[in-house]
């Protein structure tokens, strides 16, 4: 343990700047090697011994903190810290990226700014947290307490405290009643809610309680009771606010929303923390909490990847709703469904034959980057909007969508079959897959035959030149980047999904449909039953339009981007792939079987196929797990339950049942669909 303090090198007169100085170095010396939680408590113990064992040190003292209490001001950090200066998410975001940015100055007169430099760090949580009572005592008469000789005026420690508290308790209710009325929470409210008015009985509750603290001070019976009505009315608005969400939950999510209830819930945890601070039997034990609690929110709020993952939460809870209820239709769970969906990938592996043959014509054009990105990009999309409305599917497209279908399953992990419930939707699914890389690979490439033997029986000249047809087989060659590709298109076709979701949820939040339908500028153009029409089309179909075409843009247009910044990133998509080496297969004629250039390419298409759909459905699955809130145990509950379905049945994997598996736990089959089901586009 040190002998010696910063209190030697304490100086009331010293220029602002560095007073603080001084009181982040003396609170650098308690952090001490950020080690041991008992150390930093001896050496507050010692601080204090110091200040009240030498008169002469002590008067220092007194001088140097009168003078701090008189400068700085306590209420933005009591009412504000921690809590974004707008409430709305993207000030909060961008807030927080200049506080990574640029440096805080100790020559500040606002107490929130100067406390993120002088509890600094997460250990500052733990000591604080560990002072004990006697300590805790010693501090508070050291800070708060008047001198014996002194009656508690307004500019004494004492009263500067109890001022400060009941300053940040009228921001702070004046902050929840703000929120409370604000439009966009109020009509979100339920009716009941809406009935019992909580926030407006709120400012008067409080009213009730600052003139009780004035006229009969902080802990009379009076205040006592006035706060207790006060606590009762937050809870009231706390309530009421919740209801939100479920609005929420029917009608689409917004960020923004979410993020100011949170910062509403939070705002109303302040209240009651300085409600404790001013009335607790033990002020100082609270008062180290609130310091504590004021630390952590600090360290936490610096962080852009806790607000982002706080505030967008439900959304993302939401889109893989969205994605299950989409994903259900995917997966085949009988021979029956297994050969719909093989019809259903070999009319998407048709189009996308059509595809291939158009994306050569539109390389023959000689565009520039981005035109010619863009020019595929419409290519793609077109195809995959025309897949989607002719109800066929897409393999690769399949995964985003059924991962969180399959974690649906584990919404109840602890009822009984859910865990073999859901290894049999890994074994629907897995069988699923191969259904559709068949059928969409299995057309895909007698369409660019027929076509290829059709351009040459007309025009004399295949799909493609030699020269290009080498430089496919170059670019799909297994030992070339294709696999880094191949994983970096998954990752596309899961953010496509993401897209879907995100899209869906605007859709319904802004009641587009209704609008469609109902709005008089639609009606007089379109007629009431067109808009009826459109609207109801849209509204089932909006997240497979949003899916296929930023899909379709996103692999035409992210490789000319990252051209355009000289990166090396391409796509490589399993059909369009196997298109491509069928193209140049038919060019390059019958020596091309003796070529190993094109058995390289051979592999590099069956590489492809699972690391577009591995790298999809991981993403998806973690991000459904994350949803559902999945322990580590019952993860690996799942990874055994799966590896003893190998063990057992391995054909299940691949050869489906003549009947949906069921049992007395079983859920009843989703049904297939239908041919009119929007569910059931690629």
């Amino acid at each position: 343990m040190p002998t010696s303090t910063p209190l030697d090198t304490l100086d009331p007169d010293a220029p602002l700047a560095l007073r603080h100085l001084w009181l982040i170095g003396a609170l650098r010396w308690v952090r001490g090697e950020e080690a041991d939680v008992q150390a930093s408590v001896g050496r507050v113990r010692l601080f204090l011994d110091t200040v009240q064992g030498d008169p002469a040190v002590q008067a220092r003292w007194r001088r140097w903190w009168s003078r701090f209490i008189a400068t700085v001001d306590l209420t933005p950090l009591l009412a504000d810290h921690g809590f974004a200066p707008r409430t709305a998410f993207l000030s909060e975001f961008g807030n927080r990226l200049r506080k990574k940015v640029l440096p805080g100055t100790p020559e500040t007169t606002d107490m929130a700014e100067l406390f993120d430099l002088l509890l600094s760090a997460r250990f500052d949580v733990r000591w604080l947290k560990a002072l004990d009572s006697d300590t805790l005592k010693r501090l508070r008469s050291l800070l708060i307490a008047a001198p014996a000789d002194e009656a508690p005026a307004a500019d004494s420690p004492a009263g500067f405290w109890q001022t400060a508290l009941m300053d940040a308790l009228i921001f702070c209710v004046s902050q929840i009643s703000a929120t409370g009325f604000a439009s966009e929470i109020r009509i979100r409210m339920s009716p009941e809610a809406q009935a019992q008015r909580p926030f407006h009985e709120l400012p008067a509750d409080f009213e009730a309680l600052r003139r009780a603290v004035n006229r009969h001070g902080a802990r009379s019976p009076e205040a006592l009771a006035a706060a207790d009505v006060l606590r009762q009315q937050l809870d009231a608005c706390r309530h009421a606010a919740y209801t939100v969400y479920s609005h929420l939950e029917e009608h689409g999510v917004s960020v923004g929303i979410v993020f100011r209830l949170r910062q509403l819930r939070e705002r109303i945890v302040r209240v009651k923390e300085l409600l404790d601070c001013l009335q607790s039997e033990q002020p100082e034990r609270a008062t180290a909490a609130l310091l504590a609690d004021l630390a952590q929110v600090g360290l936490d709020n610096r962080s852009v990847r806790s607000l982002i993952a706080s505030s967008s939460h439900l959304t993302a809870a939401k889109v893989a709703e969205r994605s299950a209820e989409s994903g259900e239709h995917y997966i085949t769970r009988n021979a029956a469904e297994y050969r719909e969906m093989v019809r259903k990938a070999a009319g998407g592996g048709a189009i996308i034959g059509l595809t291939t043959w158009i994306k050569f014509l539109l390389y023959g054009l000689g565009l520039t980057a981005f035109w010619g990105g863009f020019a595929a990009g419409l290519n793609y999309a077109a195809s995959f909007v025309l897949i989607m409305l002719l109800h066929l599917t897409v393999a690769t497209k399949q995964p985003a969508v059924t991962a969180p279908a399959m974690v649906a399953k584990l919404r109840d992990i602890k009822a009984p079959g859910a865990v073999r419930r859901f290894v049999d939707e890994v074994a629907n699914l897995f069988r699923s897959q191969i259904a559709a890389i068949v059928g969409n690979v299995g057309l895909v490439i007698p369409v660019v035959v027929l076509i290829s033997l059709g351009l040459q029986l007309l025009t004399g000249q295949a799909m493609v030149n030699e020269d290009k047809a080498h430089h496919v087989l170059n670019d799909i060659h297994l030992l070339g980047p294709t696999v880094f590709f191949a994983a970096f298109t998954g990752v596309l076709l899961f953010a496509s999904s993401i897209i879907a979701g995100w899209v869906e949820n605007w859709y319904v939040f802004h009641n587009l449909d209704s609008a469609m339908q109902h709005n008089p500028r639609f009606t007089a153009v379109l007629g009431r039953e067109r808009a009826a029409r459109w609207a109801d089309f849209m509204r089932r179909n909006i997240s497979g339009l949003a899916a296929n075409i930023s899909l379709g843009f996103m692999l035409g247009l992210v490789p000319a981007f990252a051209a355009f910044f000289s990166l090396p990133l391409d796509v490589r998509h399993v059909t369009l792939s196997a298109g491509q080496v069928t193209a140049a297969a038919m060019a390059l004629g019958w020596d091309v079987f003796t070529e190993p250039a094109f058995w390289w390419a051979v592999a590099g298409v069956l590489a492809v196929g699972p690391l577009n759909l591995g790298v999809s459905f991981y993403l998806a699955f973690r991000l459904a797990l994350q949803a559902q809130n999945i322990s580590e145990v019952n993860r690996q509950l799942i990874r055994a339950a799966i590896k003893r379905r190998i063990r057992a049945a391995p054909l299940s994997f691949l050869i489906p049942p003549r009947a949906a598996r069921r049992g007395e736990d079983d859920e009843p089959p989703a049904p297939a669909p239908s041919a009119g089901s929007p569910q059931a586009h690629g």
